[in-house]
């Protein structure tokens, strides 16, 4: 099938994937009275008295903003607001196919930070959730940081969500070989907002306290220019602040260089990077996750080639596929019913750790849950509330 000239169809004949359905059907006069005047005033005058009401009243409780400039659209670029609505549609069936959430694209059209975080604080009192996608680093950092305290969940699901799930991979993998987690070397290629986000989450950066906290042993992170450190002067500040839990010894080179040794090659970053002598220089029982779309910094077979003891993807049709779907639905879901006011490192930590238990018996090409597995969303779902709960 080709998937690109069939897609162009389907929106064509669909006109938009997702669209508003009542709870009710309005047919009297005594049900219009109800749902509108003059009976909806007095759930208003509520809400007016006690504004925390408005999670019992209102589709609040249950409804997400998918949030977008449409600046970093995944495979293809600084597309903008118009050209990125398709895929804002297709997250929001994500959410509802697997979540039973109510998402709606919000495509800004501006790239503008400080315009952007105003549209978000004025938007939010009818949103439950905040889930900001496709916005370019290190703008996406400054934007997320921010919004910390509007009262809702704000979320970029291509820092966390991707990072959530690519520990949860790491830690059947990890098991699977029979290392421990904490004693790994990872290279981390790519420092856009996948890459930062996995590096934090690895080296525990958001978990101070938390004695639940997973910290691998080392992570050097590399750009298209090679090993970042200190001794380089092109580091942007989402670069400079890597460091502080990157690198300790300052080493330098390519990420050809960085892999000597190395236990695990997480890419977040462009396709066909590396080859089978790469993965010969890792540790023995190497873990590769090549998440570059369509094409992955190594395809399986040459990474086996080189003495890789398993292998994850970004792509549906390989086994071991590192999707985010595996864990936003359920990452919202979570914290929507526990009307959490923020997602925290120890409900990032419990998502992870929900995924990964999703498989009892990983196998080296299954270290991950299917995609399209529907339970996986309701487990990381309790596991996220009880955390948030827990957190409060």
């Amino acid at each position: 099938m080709d998937y690109f000239k069939e897609s162009l169809y389907l929106h064509q004949y669909l006109k938009g994937k997702i669209r508003m359905t009542p709870k009710m059907d309005v047919r009297s006069k005594e049900d219009l009275s109800l749902v509108y005047s003059p009976g909806v005033a007095e759930p208003c005058r509520a809400i007016a008295a006690d504004p925390e009401k408005v999670w019992d009243y209102t589709i609040k409780g249950n409804t997400v903003a998918i949030v977008t400039d449409g600046s970093a659209v995944l495979g293809l670029g600084n597309i903008g607001a118009k050209a990125s609505i398709p895929v804002m549609e297709g997250k929001a069936m994500l959410f509802k196919r697997f979540a039973n959430i109510d998402a709606f694209p919000i495509c800004l059209d501006t790239q503008d930070t400080e315009k952007i975080i105003e549209t978000v604080k004025i938007i939010a009192p009818v949103f439950g959730g905040i889930n900001l996608e496709d916005i370019s680093a290190p703008r996406s950092f400054e934007i997320e940081e921010r919004l910390q305290d509007i009262g809702i969940p704000v979320f970029h699901d291509d820092q966390h969500g991707t990072a959530i799930v690519v520990l949860a991979g790491l830690i059947n993998a990890a098991k699977l070989v029979g290392k421990n987690l904490f004693d790994l070397k990872v290279v981390i290629n790519g420092a856009g907002a996948a890459g930062v986000a996995i590096a934090r989450l690895l080296r525990c950066v958001d978990h101070v306290g938390n004695t639940e906290c997973i910290s691998v042993r080392e992570v050097i992170m590399c750009d298209s220019k090679g090993v970042i450190h200190a001794g380089r002067d092109d580091l942007n500040s989402s670069k400079q602040e890597v460091l502080q839990y990157t690198n300790p010894s300052g080493k330098s080179g390519t990420v050809h260089d960085a892999l000597q040794d190395a236990d695990v090659f997480i890419g977040v970053s462009v396709g066909g990077l590396l080859k089978a002598e790469d993965v010969q220089r890792m540790a023995n029982d190497a873990i590769i996750f090549a998440l570059a779309n369509p094409d992955p910094e190594i395809m399986p077979d040459e990474a086996y080639k080189g003495g890789a003891a398993i292998v994850g993807t970004g792509r549906s049709d390989l086994p071991n596929q590192v999707n985010n779907v595996l864990g936003f639905p359920g990452i919202f879901r979570g914290a929507l019913d526990a009307q959490a006011r923020r997602i925290t490192p120890s409900m990032k930590l419990a998502a992870a750790y929900a995924i990964a238990d999703f498989i009892p018996n990983p196998t080296r090409e299954s270290i991950i849950p299917a995609s399209l597995q529907e339970q996986v969303a309701w487990k990381v779902a309790e596991a996220v509330r009880e955390a948030a709960l827990k957190d409060m």
